[in-house]
């Protein structure tokens, strides 16, 4: 059996339904002030759909078009719900994409949010000691997303050139010891699961060349992340993976490949997984002692499930820290009290 760190941590992914990142942070600070690590802004604003605020960043490009004759991209969830039709892009004939044309402002964002967070921290809102939590889409996300797959291979180089000058930008201007920066990896996780068609390059080779290149960007000076995932524009997964084995090779394979310590891992654990099926794969992780894993397996008004997932965990890989799914923006936004309040119980039974 393996064991939990005595001091588990509780993990925000990143969105949170609330009004602003001021709000955010009061309101996780006193809810989960002595198990937190990291703290995010929230992802309000045009980040509360996560990237779909990039569709149209990416149609004004000067380089790029949306393809009028070809049918839409139907995100569809596991249940065959369509969340939504995505407009499908391409890249204008004989266009070259450059990097620097793209205004994502997610680095704009992450300082105006650290600003609110140092003076709350200095205020003692938020313990001393926490590091600000900059949550980043891989440029593969919209890529994937919105991109025809024979378009893929022109938009990533230079998108994953411009994330990487945003977080230049940001360790320029934010002091390295206070913050962290997580990688958001779900359309990698999906791809591999075969969501989406088939494209011109390995999706394999393709995710663990850009999880280590855009993990390498970052200073080693600063706390470095990855959270998997299987998408939730809706509260729900796109897929429902058979077990953790697809995630256990990507934690894997970008260990492996980024040269830079990892600080932490955070995949998803569905509500029905209570059984040691879905946890066996984690035993194949051989992940550095100081690499925390994070099990997003606390659910909604289920405190017995969060108890059991916790536990089948348990039988199978050490676990150092809770958090939910994925983020909690896009799900109903009366449940989050009860939401933090399981967050703390659940932590409490990790001891």
């Amino acid at each position: 059996m393996t064991a939990a760190s005595p001091q588990p941590v509780i993990h925000f992914v990143g969105s949170i339904p609330l009004p602003d990142a001021e709000t955010v942070f009061r309101t996780l600070s006193a809810t989960a002030g002595p198990r937190l690590k990291r703290l995010p802004d929230g992802e309000t604003g045009i980040r509360k759909t996560w990237i779909k605020f990039l569709q149209d960043e990416l149609a004004s490009n000067p380089a790029i078009e949306v393809a009028t004759d070809v049918p839409p991209f139907k995100f569809v969830q596991w249940d065959g719900k369509v969340i939504r039709e995505i407009p499908r892009l391409r890249l204008k004939p004989n266009a070259r994409l450059d990097p620097l044309s793209f205004a994502t402002r997610y680095a704009d964002m992450a300082i105006e949010s650290w600003h609110i967070f140092d003076r709350l921290q200095q205020e003692g809102v938020i313990p001393a000691g926490v590091k600000f939590q900059v949550s980043l889409p891989t440029p593969i996300a919209p890529t994937y997303n919105n991109m025809l797959p024979s378009d893929r291979p022109g938009l990533l180089p230079a998108l994953t050139q411009h994330f990487i000058a945003e977080v230049g930008k940001i360790a320029t201007a934010l002091p390295h010891d206070r913050i962290a920066l997580q990688w958001d990896v779900c359309q990698e996780v999906l791809a591999w699961e075969g969501y989406y068609e088939s494209g011109p390059v390995d999706v394999r080779a393709e995710t663990i060349g850009v999880l280590t290149t855009i993990g390498d960007a970052v200073p080693a000076t600063i706390d470095l992340g990855y959270h998997l995932c299987y998408g939730s524009p809706a509260d729900e997964h796109m897929v429902q993976p058979k077990d953790t084995a697809i995630m256990a090779e990507i934690i894997g394979n970008t260990t492996a490949g980024v040269s830079r310590p990892i600080q932490f891992f955070h995949l998803p654990v569905p509500k029905p997984r209570t059984d040691d099926a879905y946890y066996v794969p984690l035993e194949t992780l051989r992940l550095d002692p100081r690499t925390d894993l994070y099990l997003g397996l606390v659910h909604y008004d289920d405190v017995t499930g969060n108890a059991s997932r916790l536990a089948a965990a348990r039988r199978h890989v050490r676990v150092d820290g809770i958090a939910t799914e994925c983020g909690m923006a896009r799900g109903d936004p009366t449940r989050l009290p009860a939401l933090l309040a399981a967050h703390a119980t659940t932590a409490g039974l990790a001891v």
